[in-house]
This record gives C-alpha cells, sequence and structure tokens, in this order.
C-alpha cells in the first residue's frame, strides 16, 4: 500500500513537472515576436496550476512584469458590474423586468419609460452606441458620470428594444449610474464594499487619473509590420465608469471568478440566471458569453475579454472541468483566445498544437 502511495506521489510530481514544461513552452512562443507581454494563470477548480508572467510592464524603465503586474482589464469591468446589479436584485431593490427609469427617473428622454434592466444587462436596448461612434473624444477630459450620461448615452433607441443584442458600453454606464442611485453610494465604494473586500481582492480597484496605481503596467500598441511598439496616448480610461475603467492582477480576477462559480457574490439561483445565455441574442449572458463548446473547448464555457488599446485580457471558465484560463497582456499583438486554447490543451492532458515555425 505504502509503495502504491509512493508511485502515485512520483507519477503525480512527474506529470505536473511535465505539464509546466509544456506551459513554459507556449509562453515563452508567444513572448518570442515581441507579441506577448503579460501574466497567465491557469487552475483547476480554484487550485492554481501555473502562474507566470514574462515580458516588459515599463518599456523604456525596463521593469519586468511580476504576477502582482496590475493590468487594465477593461471590459472584463462589466462582469462586475452585473454581479453589483443581481445583488441589488437578490437584495429586492431592483426587477430585471422593469424600465429602468423607475430606478434612474433624472435620465433624459423616454428610453427609461420601456428598456428594462434586462435590456441592459444583454445589449439590446436599442440605444445607439455614440461612444463607440466617437472614439477617443468621449475620453478626452475627464468627466462625471451625470455629464456623460447625458451627452453621451441619452440617445432615442435606433433598434428594437429586446430583440437584438448589439454590444457597447453605453448600457453598462447607465447601470453604472443605477447602482449608484439605488444604493447611494458611488459605483467604486459599492465595488469595494461588495466584491473586493468580501474576494481579498487587494490588487483591484477603479482607474482614475487622478492617482497613480502602483505597480500599473502601461499599455502598448505594437504596429504589425515593424513589430514595433509605441506607448498609448494619454486618455481618460475613468470615463468607461462600471463599463471598462477597472484594474486588477491574474491573481485577483481568479478570486473573483471563484466568487462567481463558489456562490460566494450571489446565491445559486442567481449565479445560473447571470451566466444564463439568451440564444436569441447570441447567447448573451449578463456581463458574460456563453458557449456549448467553440474549437479546442468542446465543452460549455462562459468567457469575457477586454481591450483598451493595448491592454488586451482573455478570461475562461470551462463549466464540466472547472477550468479557469486567465491570461493578461500590455500589447495589442496576441490572440488571447487562441493562447487560452492551447493552455486548455495541456491543463487537461493534451498536448499543445502550437507549431514551431512562425510565419
Amino acid at each position: 500500500m505504502n509503495k502504491l502511495i509512493i508511485l502515485i506521489c512520483i507519477f503525480s510530481t512527474q506529470f505536473a513537472f511535465g505539464q509546466t514544461d509544456q506551459f513554459d513552452e507556449i509562453l515563452n512562443y508567444y513572448n518570442s515576436a515581441n507579441e506577448f507581454n503579460g501574466t497567465v494563470v491557469v487552475a483547476t477548480d480554484g487550485h492554481i496550476d501555473y502562474l507566470k508572467a514574462i515580458g516588459l510592464s515599463d518599456r523604456q524603465q525596463n521593469k519586468k512584469i511580476k504576477t502582482k503586474t496590475k493590468f487594465k482589464i477593461a471590459s472584463i469591468t462589466k462582469a462586475f458590474t452585473a454581479v453589483l446589479i443581481l445583488q441589488l436584485y437578490e437584495q429586492g431593490k431592483i426587477d430585471l423586468n422593469t424600465p429602468f427609469g423607475k430606478y434612474f427617473p433624472t435620465y433624459k428622454g423616454n428610453t427609461k419609460n420601456y428598456v428594462t434592466i434586462q435590456h441592459l444587462l444583454t445589449y439590446s436596448s436599442g440605444i445607439p452606441d455614440k461612444i463607440g461612434k466617437l472614439e477617443m473624444e468621449p475620453f478626452k477630459s475627464p468627466m462625471n458620470i451625470d455629464d456623460f450620461i447625458n451627452k453621451y448615452c441619452s440617445s432615442d433607441i435606433v433598434g428594437n428594444t429586446g430583440e437584438q443584442s448589439h454590444y457597447s458600453n453605453t448600457e453598462y454606464i447607465i447601470l453604472t449610474k443605477i447602482i449608484e442611485v439605488v444604493t447611494q453610494k458611488k459605483y467604486e465604494t459599492v465595488l469595494k464594499e461588495n466584491i473586493l473586500k468580501p474576494l481579498k481582492m487587494n490588487n483591484s480597484g477603479l482607474l482614475n487619473s487622478k492617482r497613480s496605481i502602483k505597480g500599473l503596467a502601461k499599455s502598448y500598441s505594437i504596429n504589425d509590420s515593424t513589430k514595433i511598439a509605441s506607448v498609448d496616448e494619454l486618455y481618460f480610461v475613468e470615463n468607461y465608469f462600471g463599463a471598462g475603467a477597472m484594474y486588477s492582477t491574474a491573481e485577483d480576477l481568479l478570486k473573483f471568478n471563484l466568487g462567481i462559480f463558489k456562490n460566494k457574490l450571489l446565491n445559486e439561483s442567481n449565479t445560473k440566471l447571470m451566466i444564463k445565455p439568451n440564444p436569441k441574442l447570441n447567447n448573451v449572458a449578463f456581463g458574460v458569453w456563453y458557449a456549448d463548446g467553440y474549437g479546442t473547448f468542446s465543452k460549455p464555457f462562459i468567457y469575457r475579454t477586454g481591450g483598451i488599446l493595448g491592454a488586451c485580457t482573455n478570461w475562461i471558465y470551462t463549466l464540466v472541468d472547472k477550468k479557469s484560463i486567465i491570461v493578461f497582456n500590455n500589447t495589442n499583438g496576441t490572440n488571447l483566445y487562441e493562447m487560452s486554447e492551447q493552455f486548455y490543451l495541456v491543463s487537461t492532458g493534451q498536448k499543445s498544437n502550437i507549431t514551431k515555425d512562425r510565419k
């Protein structure tokens, strides 16, 4: 019996070391062309199988990225906002099928009288994406949320509400304001009290141009032809509010991942509600997307991506084998979904199918 236990331990150790080597090979492969610079965490049911950083967080100062380096997580912020909305729903303070004007009566226009909170959560309000069309204009100077919504998020509906999902930041900025009105607190305070502190996400928060975030990686855009990286222009990312203004670390985002799927943030019923796909709306859920299986991921999984100029993030959680794959990158030069597929293959005992010859 003792011999059997020893053999099992030896085999497990050898497997773990072999797996780590394969993970390293993937990481080095994507870094080799000056493309990937960031952090990767792979976990099984919350247990970290692999955590590593590579590249530079500040190329001018030659500062290396560490596993505790903070990154802009862009639209992954929307998943946090969705959780905060569902917490209010769980507490009986809002109803998802009620027009949002009940909770945000000062919103300009009649849109508030028939667009529900659920429509906002699923990008199916029909409110046009004025922010996306204007590109950088809304972010050239800091604005408070009321002025921002009045100027950029209060247009008349152009689509059929509830009929189609058109991804934009508009709905989640409105949801940010609803959270503030219902709780009578700033979004940042609610975020800290209800998610960050309970989960001990000590390296996460909201970006703000008025304060420096220690350990935050700079973002770089890489020219496709020259492969030269340039620092992204200064702009006021805080104007994304609850649609994209957060920063975090890979380990912290794993805590959030577990907070959702271990029902630490919502009860089981509302966790299921959050990730329930809407086939009519391209399988969008609340703050995330659901897929029955796609490519390498043959089983159902939840995913969320984020990108702000040079900062890119990818978060995947497989619902059957409970694999979490989180990738942070401070450049725009890597296909993070493809990279995540390779880590998933190795994490499930398969071989990575990356090629040695980069074209």
